[in-house]
């Protein structure tokens, strides 16, 4: 018996020292793991205020107001009013950090005021596709194939296209020309965190931005009606590779940007009107997306979530925006997004030096032309619903009177895009005008195939894809 109760003790007493030496191993395994996520660096810009200047999750929570939501992974994110500028809550506002294919939004907000009219038609040279990264998202671009402004302004917005990216580039001087002006227009944003080495986000050394700057290029985009309707266009038809004897065919396109068209395990978001999603191995997934709700406007930016989950920087966008939207008028702003550099705000009552913003819609009279109200309604069926046109004005913007002399119309989320009217030479033709190039080689190898369809999106959209892939 004695012999028994020694054998019994001593397997317990094994049991219990495994326990114990596996516990801690375990612990030390989840400490290691956490250990290597980075840390936001201990000083940020304090610019649109300083608690945005603070690590963490900075909300200034009213009564009735919602608790923020559980389980957000962003490394940085910002929740915003677009009218007033109001931040309504932020995390890591300004950590700089690589925006992969956000950055088409900056691309967009520079260069497409320049190359106008977009019925102008290029023929693609070999050379304006070398640059293109391996790896890269591709729209499908073919060299000596001819294409117009508005068909690769398509394959930017949709597909992500860096190929597209690339030629448009080349039509407004060259790339290194392209970066500069970039890299001045953030400047007058006031976008200060941003970097730009590449036109197309393509991860590069000292490229990088933040969730503030995004949402700023964000806001100036969406003041522009012809970035609005490509930001808010769900599918699209793209020009097809032409074939002896055969007249040319299409194939359709498809917005990479799960919240307009919806995937597996994430559905449409009510409301939404764009803007850019990007993926690429070192930024992670980010994305920026604009939604309207019952006469308000928000913004929201995600960047790099760390949540294994599929789509989780469109569920945590899509949780952010349900917060905003509840949370409005129920908290103290965190902060503001600023105006650019060269508003004149006038005074805080919107006093006579109040000028509009550049590059804003003019001319419509305050109301949006019943031409893009029709094309807001007209759907392409199976995503849901089309945004009507959002009747309030944008004005004071940011800490000062910032106006905006018209209305922002939000483009239905299910419509197809039609082909633009031709339109007049802009006062500006010298960028517009200078490239018509013939022919791009073919471009690197597509992260999402030059194939029509769904497959480019399904990479960027899940994160699947190389290094570089852009969506």
């Amino acid at each position: 018996m004695p012999a028994l109760k020694k054998i019994a003790s001593t397997v317990i007493s094994a049991a219990l020292l495994s326990t114990l030496a596996l516990t801690p191993a375990h612990a030390a395994d989840k400490d290691e793991k956490d250990d290597k996520q980075p840390k936001p660096p201990s000083t940020m810009s304090s610019l649109g205020g300083e608690q945005l200047a603070k690590t963490g999750a900075q909300v200034n929570l009213g009564p009735g107001a919602p608790v923020l939501p559980k389980k957000l992974s962003g490394r940085s994110w910002v929740v915003a009013d677009a009218e007033s500028g109001d931040i309504l809550a932020a995390h890591n506002a300004h950590w700089r950090l690589p925006p992969a294919s956000t950055l088409k939004m900056l691309f967009a907000d520079t260069v497409l005021p320049a190359l106008q009219p977009t019925s102008l038609t290029h023929t693609v040279k070999q050379s304006e596709l070398t640059g293109v990264g391996e790896g890269s998202s591709l729209v499908g671009i073919k060299e000596d194939h001819t294409y117009t402004v508005h068909d690769l302004w398509l394959g930017v917005f949709l597909r992500s296209g860096n190929d597209a990216v690339h030629v448009l580039s080349e039509m407004y001087g060259g790339v290194p020309k392209t970066v500069a002006a970039m890299q001045k227009h953030a400047e007058e944003l006031q976008a200060l965190d941003t970097t730009v080495v590449s036109p197309d986000g393509y991860d590069a050394p000292g490229q990088v931005s933040s969730a503030y700057d995004l949402t700023l290029i964000a806001r100036s985009g969406m003041q522009k009606k012809d970035f609005r309707e490509y930001a808010a266009t769900a599918s699209a038809d793209f020009p097809g590779e032409k074939k002896k004897g055969k007249k040319r065919e299409s194939f359709e396109i498809q917005n990479t940007n799960r919240l307009i068209t919806g995937d597996i395990g994430v559905d449409p978001y009510k409301g939404i009107a764009g803007v850019k999603n990007g993926y690429t191995t070192h930024a992670g997934s980010t994305f920026t997306g604009v939604a309207e709700r019952n006469g308000r406007v928000l913004l929201v930016t995600v960047m790099n979530p760390s949540a294994e989950e599929s789509h989780a920087v469109y569920k945590e966008a899509a949780h952010l925006l349900d917060w905003g939207f509840a949370a409005s008028g129920k908290v103290t702003p965190v902060g503001q997004l600023v105006p650019p550099k060269s508003v004149d705000t006038g005074n805080l009552n919107g006093g006579k030096g109040a000028q509009p913003a550049a590059g804003a819609d003019q001319g419509s009279g305050g109301q949006a032309k019943a031409s893009h109200a029709a094309a807001a309604a007209r759907g392409s069926g199976g995503v849901g619903i089309a945004l009507a046109i959002i009747g309030g004005v944008l004005v004071a913007l940011a800490a000062a009177v910032f106006l905006v002399n018209r209305r922002w119309p939000l483009a239905g989320l299910s419509r197809r895009t039609p082909a633009p009217a031709p339109a007049p030479a802009p006062a500006d033709a010298t960028a517009t005008a200078t490239a018509e190039p013939t022919a791009p080689a073919k471009p690197a190898e597509p992260a999402e195939p030059a194939e029509p369809k769904a497959s480019v999106e399904a990479a960027e959209s899940t994160g699947t894809a190389e290094k570089s892939e852009k969506a």
